[in-house]
């Protein structure tokens, strides 16, 4: 990335579903891997299953990772809102975009076939005076097993400690085959009740396009909250299926996409649980208590 700062203001998907089954970019302080005189570089980021890739293995980012945009299944173009941007080159810890493509079929590629899928990006100059309020991701995420012909909850939370308000715009879900329905919360703790009141932050079928939705109701997000995410899931295999990274496995994750008034966006960036059996909500000290109407809509799609 260049010295001086620049703002990410869009993103223009170069790909289709047929090939990549979903795209990430990631912005990292030092890569996994860099090649002198070589911006381009390709590498094998850990998460590719075949066995005898051509390609140097490394991490996405050695350090400073950072989740920038996703896209899958045809999803369109994703503008950001009126002055709002993320924050990249100068002193944004964002020296490297890293693209990391997830492949639904590589078949091709073994008989020397190429693939140009990607993410255009529209920037601005931070100088420009365009963007005032700048944005952020926070990823959901757990691990976990779903056990045959059955269905099984996911689900996730973690209270945020910095001192951070956050104001989200848009969410996306993202699950492989088994996912029904994913949905985000915002839970509070009410200081008059002491009870903890749940706003939905979105919810969606993760077998749509999986795009970034805005959200219907504008939303505050406060040091103290606790943000949590639930994946619905059936697993209509007749062998247990597992959390992991090919096609095959499954993934359960729910992005949110925010702004802050200023530069300071969470310095944490990631909320993942065990996922079942290990962890639900109804386990976690912050949580406990599930009202039944969150229950139900949790995993149901209006």
């Amino acid at each position: 990335m260049p010295d001086e700062t620049k703002y990410v203001v869009g993103f223009l998907p170069n790909a289709t579903a047929h090939t990549a089954h979903h795209i990430l970019v990631y912005g990292c302080s030092i890569p996994g891997y860099h090649q002198r005189d070589t911006p381009r570089a390709i590498w094998d980021c850990g998460e590719m299953t075949g066995g005898q890739s051509k390609y140097r293995r490394a991490p996405v980012c050695a350090d400073g990772s950072q989740i920038l945009y996703a896209w899958a299944l045809d999803a369109p173009p994703l503008k950001l809102p009126k002055g709002v941007g993320f924050k990249v080159g100068g002193n944004s810890g964002v020296n490297f975009l890293i693209l990391q493509v997830h492949y639904a079929d590589v078949s091709s590629f073994v008989n020397g076939n190429r693939d140009h899928s990607g993410i255009s990006l529209e920037m601005v100059d931070g100088s420009s005076g365009v963007v005032k309020r700048r944005a952020g991701i926070y990823l959901l995420g757990t691990g976990g097993m779903l056990p045959a012909k059955r269905e099984t909850h996911l689900e996730t939370a973690c209270k945020i400690d910095e001192d951070v308000t956050m104001f989200p715009f848009a969410f996306r879900t993202h699950t492989h085959k088994l996912g029904l329905a994913v949905s985000g919360w915002k839970v509070a703790r009410d200081p008059s009740s002491k009870r903890n009141q749940w706003t939905l932050i979105g919810k969606r079928n993760p077998q749509l396009p999986q795009m970034f939705y805005p959200l219907n109701e504008p939303l505050k997000i406060k040091k103290g909250d606790v943000l949590a995410a639930r994946c619905t899931m059936f697993n209509f295999r007749d062998h247990t299926t597992f959390i992991g990274i090919t096609n095959n496995d499954e993934m359960c994750n729910f992005y949110i996409m925010y702004y802050v008034d200023g530069d300071r966006i969470l310095d944490e960036k990631y909320c993942f649980s065990a996922g079942y059996p290990s962890y639900d909500w109804v386990s976690d000290p912050r949580i406990i208590t599930v009202p039944n109407w969150v229950d139900k809509s949790a995993s149901k799609l209006d």
